[in-house]
């Protein structure tokens, strides 16, 4: 495992899925060798990084050698066929544990895979093994589990990110290509920033979320993380149950909204400087205040909160030792939002869709930090940010939640880094804007390359 300070480099550092394709394809390599290069380099990672919890060798074999069969006798199920992918681990894989991170469920043996499993599947996507999770996908640090922290490749005494943690280090890492993660407040999103990889998040309800043990079902969607936003986006595609999330393929005029911060949200200088340059490419970025960001928490805490007791009231009455005691906590927390909170925060959000439709009316994407502050050190839970002393939870979750209340779909890509870490750029678009936002993020990768 590469040491604190050195970047990452695995097997699959910088190879594309195309490249990997290609490759595939010209006989340059098999499947067989790119599952066995990922399966070893994910248990060569071990506790040192903590990304996964699970190498599943013979089923990533058997599958790769058939997708080498299949690839030999010119049947091509698309750009993801004979690619390695790992998947988090509150997501079934047939035959394997799924675990989300609890004591709670240990020994947990999915019998089918999740719908988003069985659509990367029949794209020939070859599963590997299960990555971390934070504790039910309850939290936004990625450093409560009972399979112990996931690490930062960048800098391992820093946090990865949360709650798809273990996918976003092991995509950063260069262990695999593409990951799963699942994202109720920015669970991808916030991962990927910390990590310096790109997470997506599709329009709530785009990909099926059958399979997946859940934690707000009104908020959380399964998405994707890869080195950038092009692999994203094909395995976005093959997640809708396409070959593609594709753009209009003609260069044309791009129009962004620059969010600026609230005072609600403090975000540190370096961070938003580092973040608003990479928009340099794009023709036109417009600023605009951003007043109902306090609005947006109020009301992501509220629903979030009470769908989350909702799913784990019993457990917490009968058995609240097997719980980290901060997800516990969480949990206690969430069990006090009233009634009426809860139903005044439905109303608010359908007015939070169409504030954030009109918003965007006229523009490709909303545009702000992924995460207001850099990879904290794990276990940390307070930092200052300009001067402001915060929560790191509420702060990691502070500018990505806004969108799974409105449901829109976002994705986070590398913007560069501020004192040797990681920052995202995060683009919101509107629904069945996810062509537009993909052609936008290549736009900002190549004027970053």
């Amino acid at each position: 495992m590469e040491q604190q300070g050195r970047p990452p480099h695995g097997p699959f550092t910088g190879r594309s899925v195309h490249r990997l394709a290609e490759e595939l394809r010209s006989g340059r390599v098999s499947a067989v060798e790119l599952a066995r290069a990922a399966a070893g380099a994910a248990s060569e990672s071990g506790s040192a990084l903590g990304a996964f919890t699970l190498v599943d060798r013979a089923g990533a074999d058997a599958a790769a050698r058939r997708a080498d069969r299949e690839i030999g006798h010119g049947v091509d199920r698309g750009p993801l066929h004979g690619i390695p992918v790992a998947v988090k681990d509150n997501i079934d894989v047939a035959g394997l544990l799924t675990e989300a991170g609890s004591a709670h469920l240990a020994g947990n043996r999915a019998d089918r895979d999740a719908e988003c499993v069985r659509r990367l599947r029949s794209a020939g996507a070859v599963v590997i093994g299960k990555t971390a999770t934070h504790e039910f996908a309850y939290g936004p640090t990625g450093d409560r589990s009972v399979s112990g922290p996931v690490r930062n490749p960048h800098a391992l005494d820093r946090m990865s990110g949360g709650s798809s943690g273990g996918s976003a280090a092991a995509v950063a890492a260069g262990i695999v290509p593409v990951a799963l993660g699942t994202d109720t407040g920015g669970s991808v999103r916030i991962p990927a920033a910390l990590c310096g990889v790109a997470g997506f998040k599709p329009a709530h309800g785009t990909v099926p979320v059958s399979g997946v043990i859940p934690l707000a079902e009104s908020l959380e969607d399964v998405g994707v993380l890869a080195a950038s936003a092009e692999d994203c986006r094909v395995a976005a595609g093959a997640l809708a149950g396409a070959s593609d999330v594709g753009g209009t393929g003609v260069r044309r005029r791009t129009r962004v909204l620059w969010l600026r911060g609230a005072p609600s949200v403090p975000i540190e200088p370096g961070v938003a400087r580092t973040v608003r340059r990479a928009l340099d490419p794009v023709d036109e970025v417009v600023e605009v205040d951003w007043p109902a960001s306090a609005m947006l928490w109020d009301t992501f805490t509220a629903v979030q909160g009470a769908q989350a007791y909702d799913v784990h009231a019993e457990r917490v009455a009968r058995d609240p030792h097997l719980f980290d005691p901060e997800v516990l906590e969480r949990l206690r927390s969430a069990a006090r939002v009233p009634g009426w909170r809860y139903v005044r925060a439905l109303r608010e959000r359908e007015r939070a869709r169409e504030e954030t439709a009109a918003l965007l009316r006229g523009y490709d994407a909303l545009a702000l930090p992924t995460v207001p502050v850099t990879a904290p050190r794990i276990d940390q839970r307070r930092v200052s940010v300009g001067g402001t002393e915060a929560r790191v939870g509420p702060m990691l979750l502070s500018l990505t939640s806004p969108w799974n209340v409105v449901g829109a779909p976002a994705l986070s890509v590398p913007a560069g880094t501020v004192s040797g870490l990681p920052v995202g750029l995060q683009l919101v678009g509107a629904e069945g804007g996810e062509g537009l936002l993909f052609s936008l993020a290549e736009q900002v990768e190549r004027g970053l390359a």
